[in-house]
């Protein structure tokens, strides 16, 4: 009995050292799980015996050994790059102009494009999530209205595309200041809201006007990231415009705003206007200053009309028309363009224009297209919110068959009123506009109903 156990006591021992002989890859073949590339290469090394084993190992065995763990290694790194790679391509699908590109500038290698608008993305950490008490819907969108000297057809167009969302869109002839059509006039005409980003457009001509860019003028944004100003108005990249703003100072920034109309009343004889509000004092540093009454218009009230003059303004070169609002048939018949001031801003438009037509093409106000892709259409948007009430603003203007018109469309409520929402009711105006015929200048509900109700078409 003692002789057999003291040879099963062998046979035990020698098969524990055939075991220690045995790579542990092998064994791990049949584990359900793929080990991770750290464990290999840790059981790579383990897998070679002790120099106080029986069974020595040769150098080829530690050399296969070295090999194994080596491509475990690059393995890992390969793995990590390709995560790497993964997660660029994940964010790089936003389209931007120009492409992505390292350069030096003032002796700084700066990066821009791409590369640094999702490097300026990241610095924003998650806040707490907003709640919103505003309803976005209402039953009483027209209610009040005076619409017997709007155009019929531009007035349904815009009714059908508001819905019984909570909010007014405007349509104007920029060559004259007519308003075709103002739906919710309540709202329309009311003290206003924070522009939100489209607060960008007058910062825009400011900067351009003062000389401080041009359309492929590299802006530092701090560290390495400069940043051009066709993708950011086209994304409405908020530390792009907080730079240019403290560039400017609140001075100079208040005196074009007021120039652009910001601060004084839009319209001409409308009853029931009221005034937005262009602070005299600048923003406090705690709320982030100037930059911040640039980016997203803190502090400032702007009214539907005060944006609509002043797109109007950009689409036809540079005069800033008195917003006309005609009540009567007589009122339409007499109706005579009133000239508030020219602003010399036609040699800034082209230098914006690619960046408000990239809005709708590839960048915030995209949503237009998903409605509406016949013409060109070049806008702003903007989204903020105060006191549990989001806005949602969209402004443009378009190149149609027959002239320009200037839209604005204003949300405001609860977490479905943001500018890309406005951007949609939009495209869905210019949709109905295009389904019953308006642009076509060989229509004869045109004829008949447009060109009599439009002076100067």
């Amino acid at each position: 009995m003692a002789v057999n156990l003291h040879c099963n006591t062998r046979i035990t021992l020698c098969l524990a050292l055939a075991m220690l002989c045995v790579p542990l890859q092998c064994v791990a073949l049949s584990h359900p799980t793929p080990l991770h590339p750290r464990a290999r290469a840790y059981a790579a090394a383990k897998s070679a015996p002790s120099r106080a084993s029986a069974h020595r190992v040769t150098s080829s065995k530690v050399v296969a050994s070295r090999s194994v763990a080596s491509r475990a290694v690059s393995s890992r790194a390969s793995r990590a790059a390709s995560s790497r790679a993964a997660a660029r391509t994940t964010h790089a699908t936003i389209q931007i102009t120009p492409p992505a590109r390292r350069r030096f500038v003032n002796g700084m290698r700066t990066i821009s494009g791409t590369r640094a608008l999702l490097a300026l993305r990241s610095r924003h950490r998650r806040v707490p999530v907003e709640r919103f008490t505003a309803s976005s819907f209402t039953d009483t969108l027209t209610l009040g209205d005076s619409a017997a000297g709007e155009d019929p057809l531009v007035r349904a167009a815009a009714v059908q595309a508001l819905g019984n969302m909570n909010g007014t869109a405007l349509a104007i002839d920029p060559s004259n200041g007519r308003i075709l059509a103002m739906v919710n006039q309540k709202l329309a005409l009311s003290s206003g809201a924070e522009p939100c980003s489209t607060i960008k457009l007058a910062v825009t001509l400011a900067a351009l006007d003062e000389g401080l860019i041009k359309r492929d003028t590299p802006v530092n944004l701090g560290g390495h990231y400069t940043l051009t100003l066709t993708p950011a108005l086209a994304h409405s990249i908020n530390p792009y415009f907080e730079t240019l703003g403290r560039m400017m100072g609140f001075e100079r920034v208040k005196y074009y705003a007021n120039q652009f109309g910001l601060g004084e009343l839009a319209g001409y004889n409308i009853p029931g206007e009221q005034l937005g509000v262009y602070p005299d004092t600048e923003l406090p540093a705690a709320q982030g200053g100037v930059g911040r009454m640039c980016s997203f218009g803190e502090g400032i009230s702007m009214t539907p009309l005060q944006l609509g003059a002043l797109v109007s303004a950009i689409a036809n070169g540079g005069t800033l028309y008195y917003m006309q609002h005609p009540e009567t048939p007589d009122e339409i018949a007499s109706f005579v363009p009133r000239v508030k001031r020219t602003l010399d801003i036609a040699p800034l438009i082209p230098e914006m224009r690619d960046g408000m037509e990239g809005t709708v093409d590839y960048g915030t106000g995209r949503s237009l297209r998903s409605n509406f892709r016949e013409f060109p259409v070049l806008g702003k948007t903007g989204t903020c919110s105060n006191n549990g009430t989001r806005f949602g603003w969209f402004a443009s203007y378009a190149d149609t068959p027959t002239g320009r018109i200037v839209t604005v469309v204003f949300l405001e409520g609860g977490r479905p009123m943001f500018g890309p929402k406005a951007a949609e009711i939009t495209g869905q105006l210019y949709r109905a506009l295009w389904d019953s015929n308006y642009f076509d200048s060989k229509s004869p509900q045109l004829a008949t109903s447009s060109h009599s109700l439009r002076s100067n078409p």
